[in-house]
């Protein structure tokens, strides 16, 4: 199972073993990542908006655990939704003082390469092989997810 939505789990597009798409990443500051450069690394990659409740709702959330994981080779990744305003999505980086990467997917086209992600927030977790292990639609279970994180990070 890979898509847990409401407690319910389904095999959709993003399944456990599915490598993460080629994609390019532009940050807030106008600089690349690709999903290349994320391998080696286990990576969280969460397509949000700001004018999705639950997906400000779940930014705690999402810090605490980009921190604490950080430091074991753990990558957060947040892909703001091309409909989401870029001064929008700049300005609760900048006063929420996002500790993660936040880049703005202003065509669309990565959110498409992802399997066309129209529902936010959409999470994946890929692993340091660049697989792709779960993929959360609504918010994830944050235990379940630590757990997770812990066991992929240890694996070598």
């Amino acid at each position: 199972m890979c898509l847990t939505v409401f407690g319910l789990s389904f095999a959709l597009w993003g399944c456990a073993g599915e490598r993460a798409p080629e994609s390019t990443f532009v940050l807030l500051d106008g600089s690349k990542i690709t999903s290349k450069q994320l391998q080696g690394k286990v990576s969280l990659v969460n397509f949000w908006a700001t004018s999705c409740t639950t997906c400000v709702a779940e930014m705690p959330e999402l810090m605490a655990t980009h921190n604490k994981f950080k430091d074991r080779g753990f990558e957060t990744l947040a892909v703001a939704m091309s409909y989401d305003p870029p001064s929008y999505v700049v300005n609760f980086a900048q006063s929420r003082q996002l500790p993660f990467k936040v880049a703005i997917d202003n065509t669309g086209a990565v959110a498409r390469e992802w399997g066309d992600i129209k529902l936010t927030p959409t999470t994946f977790v890929v692993n340091k092989q660049g697989v792709i292990v779960k993929r959360f639609v609504g918010t994830p279970d944050f235990v379940e997810l630590h757990q997770l994180i812990d066991k992929l990070l240890a694996e070598t």
